[in-house]
């Protein structure tokens, strides 16, 4: 397959993702300051069309480093999907070197239970209560155009 993974954060294409993740329903108008910031901040694996030098994928954690990870903002493009993409992001960051043998691996999705569930995932028994705190829209996103 024409493409390479890396964990090179100097080879994240910051306009491609923020363009990509603005679209998404997890993250609909997100600024790219807040990608950039949220980027520096994480672990990533990044998939790049080897002939034209394009960001085709990315899957990033959100980790302590020691004891959890936060698996988000994964992504294919369309036109590379069902071509094992995904999986090789998430196994490039299985085997950093930070993140092997973490205690607890955590995600949300909405339409990929099938893949994660391929590395292990099982979903959260209902006795399991987990929450969640949703900040405010302006500190995030886009403002709305008028």
């Amino acid at each position: 397959m024409p493409i390479t993974i890396t964990l090179d954060p100097a080879r994240q294409d910051l306009d491609a993702i923020h363009r990509f993740l603005a679209g998404t329903y997890w993250s609909p108008g997100i600024r790219r300051d807040i990608v950039a910031e949220a980027l520096r901040n994480s672990i990533t694996a990044v998939a790049i069309e080897d002939t034209t030098g394009g960001t085709i994928g990315l899957a990033r954690v959100v980790t302590d480093r020691a004891t959890f990870a936060w698996l988000c903002d994964v992504f294919v493009d369309e036109r590379w999907r069902g071509q094992g993409v995904a999986r090789r992001l998430l196994e490039a960051l299985e085997s950093h070197p930070q993140l092997a043998g973490l205690r607890r691996w955590c995600l949300a999705t909405r339409d990929a239970a099938g893949l994660y569930e391929k590395f292990g995932y099982t979903r959260i028994p209902p006795e399991r209560l987990w929450m969640e705190k949703v900040g405010p829209k302006e500190r995030w996103q886009e403002p709305a155009a008028h």
